[in-house]
């Protein structure tokens, strides 16, 4: 689904919301909140208001990798510069790969991919060869061998992948939620689950006073790169036992199942018995589930378990808002995004926040 609405250039966050001013989850992060068509304009901080006793906000605590380092493509000695964005790990132990180049201001831009065999020289004497593409007939994401422990590169020489609409790096502390657990294995997402960005332990701490339960699942997210629009890939996930059974439980009780993230709506999505596989779809209760999952959430496929979804601004291009449409329908959609843009709401991961919920009085039936 592509929206008509144009969002100026200058409503691209370029700072986090505490460089703008006192706080992640204060009157600096704005909430529009759709019920339907209807709108209504909020700060974040209002969002325990906005929920009742009884739902659910579940959580992706997926930590965010210093994902992106710096390269040479080709022969010694010199080489093109790149910039390499690490962005999922295979279960053969190579890693997906985005190639950039540089830009002088410190952001990177698209470049091609490719070709196989390609070697780009890596920081502390490590080396990647590119292997083949991701997908079929794609360009720019490449499966490539790293000679070294890839968490540990990350770790001594990465930055945070960051956009050309940022005004400069971030500490990887800006990139990472409340709600991030490092992997045992060093893994994490290459971009951040930013839905859940805005949350502190003070509102944590209020939405439990109020009983709204907060519920964890892990999906490794991989490069989105703003200017693809592109389907995402087959990402890594995994739904725990006590999640499945809290979310259940909150169906069954009349909760409403939240969202926090189209990451989350994505595994909580393949994780519904019946589906078979991860990503075939389920209408029954949700279980214990990990894995890949390939699951693309669109108006057609419609969403089984989530009821409602805190979610950025998406790029009216993008392909996440077919997942939105799938849970809110376009009307609300069209209507949400006119507001936003009116009312000068900030886009992209530094950005405010939207709300999907049911209709009142509507009553959402779960297969």
């Amino acid at each position: 689904m592509a929206l008509t609405v144009k969002v100026p250039a200058e409503l691209s966050a370029r700072v986090p919301a505490e460089q703008r001013g006192p706080g992640r989850d204060r009157d600096d992060v704005r909430l529009l909140v759709s019920r339907g068509a209807a709108v209504s304009h909020h700060s974040f901080g209002e969002l325990p208001a906005l929920l009742r006793a009884g739902d659910v906000l579940v959580v992706n605590t997926s930590t965010t990798l210093a994902a992106a380092v710096d390269g040479r493509l080709g022969p010694e000695p010199g080489g093109e510069p790149v910039v390499v964005h690490f962005s999922t790990r295979g279960d053969d132990g190579r890693w997906a790969v985005e190639l950039r180049a540089p830009e002088p201001s410190g952001s990177t831009h698209p470049r091609g991919g490719g070709p196989a065999g390609a070697v780009v020289r890596l920081p502390g004497g490590a080396r990647l060869v590119l292997a083949e593409p991701l997908v079929p007939g794609g360009g720019r994401l490449w499966w490539a061998r790293v000679g070294v422990d890839v968490p540990e590169l990350l770790g001594r020489y990465g930055r945070p992948i960051r956009y050309g609409y940022t005004d400069r790096d971030q500490p990887l502390s800006a990139y990472r939620t409340v709600f991030a657990r490092p992997s045992p294995d060093g893994s994490g997402s290459a971009e951040m689950p930013s839905a859940g960005r805005p949350f502190t332990d003070r509102l944590v701490a209020e939405l439990g006073g109020r009983g709204v339960r907060i519920a964890p699942l892990c999906l490794h997210t991989g490069v989105a790169s703003a200017e693809a629009h592109e389907p995402p890939y087959p990402e890594r996930f995994e739904v725990p036992a006590a999640t499945a059974a809290v979310v259940n439980a909150a169906r069954a009780g009349g909760g409403r199942v939240v969202a926090v993230g189209t990451t989350v709506v994505r595994a909580l999505e393949s994780a519904a018995a019946g589906s078979g596989r991860a990503g075939a779809g389920g209408g029954g209760p949700v279980r214990a589930a990990r894995g890949w999952t390939d699951l693309v959430v669109t108006p057609a496929r419609g969403v089984r378990v989530v009821d409602g979804l805190l979610t950025g601004l998406h790029e009216p291009e993008a392909s996440h808002l077919l997942m939105l449409e799938a849970v809110a329908g376009r009307p609300a959609l069209r209507s949400a995004y006119a507001a936003a843009v009116r009312e000068r709401y900030l886009w992209h991961e530094f950005g405010d926040l939207h709300l999907l919920l049911p209709e009142e009085g509507a009553h959402r039936t779960h297969c």
